[in-house]
């Protein structure tokens, strides 16, 4: 018999922790999902408000969704579970959900750092869970996709480490750049402070503003040095802009090092990549609005000695919730592109 959308059998998913942003960005992408059904829906803080009345863009798909309050119960049975919840919360559920359902993709940062001595200084707590964090798999199929295979916990990378290791690690691996001193700078949309009202992301403090923050001590640079392979001073700027990253990354080069050797690594690491693709342009962030697409390109700049490589990503989509969403995808045995999009909304 033909599936249809009537008889299909989907796999049944749970967003814990879906009132946020990368709840709503969830809830977007498995709506146009054919093999997945959302069947839980937690938001403690929202409980009993519904989705559609929070995010309006979500009436359609959603007329009815009312977020709930956590009931470890209601998951017994799902196939597939995101926890869109604070670090340390994240860390001392999982161990509950692991087991109990098929898969949890975490979106915090509570698994994806090997080392555990890097939690207090970086996070501010101790890490309690030391199996789990052994066995969980960084959510990066670009350069995890084995291992995701079958997974039962996966870490989603941060949306400025997945900018930034696209960009880099290919030149890295190559041999073409140094693996230290390299420099990371990152302008980002205000979604990425997340929904509740601050200091940050109030609207008189981010119009007509460019600002850096997290310098000399980001909590995401110790995950970029262990994805990128290499030692970083990572610099973040908030941009008055709701969605999107651009990574521009500067590095000193090896004497193997040209321009065509820096963009023949680029384009051979990604050729068979869905979603992460080498352009001669520059990327733009409007590129990539909206999709799981990844743009990178890169420049040797001979008279400075200094290799430039770039990335532009929706740090939303392919930073976080679609990202979350091409991992789980693999990890389910499903079609890897399922639920989300390549192109960009532009103009």
């Amino acid at each position: 018999m033909v599936a249809t959308e009537e008889n299909r059998t989907r796999l049944r998913v749970g967003i814990i922790g879906a009132s946020g942003y990368t709840g709503a960005e969830l809830l977007r992408l498995i709506a146009g999902h054919r093999d997945l059904r959302l069947d839980v829906a937690t938001g403690d803080s929202m409980a009993g408000r519904r989705a559609a009345d929070l995010y309006p863009s979500l009436a359609t798909a959603y007329p009815d969704l009312v977020f709930s309050e956590f009931d470890l119960a209601a998951t017994d049975g799902l196939d597939l579970v995101f926890l869109g919840l604070p670090h340390q919360a994240s860390m001392e559920l999982a161990p509950q959900l692991v087991g109990r359902v098929g898969c949890v993709v975490d979106l915090s940062a509570a698994f994806r750092l090997k080392d555990a001595a890097h939690y207090p200084t970086y996070y501010g707590f101790e890490h309690t869970e030391p199996a789990l964090l052994e066995n969980a798999v960084f959510g990066l199929p670009e350069l995890h996709r084995d291992e995701l295979v079958g997974a039962s916990l996966i870490a989603t990378p941060g949306c400025h480490v997945t900018a930034a290791t696209l960009a880099l690690r290919p030149l890295v691996e190559a041999g073409l750049v140094e693996s230290s001193g390299l420099i990371v700078n990152n302008v980002t949309g205000i979604t990425g402070a997340g929904r509740n009202p601050t200091e940050t992301n109030v609207f008189t403090n981010i119009d007509s503003n460019v600002v850096a923050y997290g310098l000399t001590h980001h909590r995401h640079t110790p995950e970029m040095e262990q994805e990128i392979g290499a030692q970083v001073t990572f610099t973040p700027h908030l941009v008055p802009m709701s969605r999107g990253i651009l990574a521009t990354c500067y590095a000193r080069p090896t004497a193997s090092c040209s321009a065509e050797r820096v963009m023949t690594a680029l384009s051979e690491f990604y050729a068979h990549e869905p979603f992460t693709t080498v352009i001669d342009a520059p990327p733009a962030t409007k590129s990539v609005l909206g999709s799981n697409a990844a743009h990178v390109s890169a420049r040797f700049d001979e008279r400075t000695g200094t290799v430039i490589s770039m990335c532009a990503i929706d740090n939303l989509t392919k930073g976080a919730s679609g990202g979350a969403m091409q991992a789980a995808n693999i990890a389910l045995g499903l079609d890897e592109t399922a639920g989300l999009a390549t192109i960009g909304l532009a103009p």
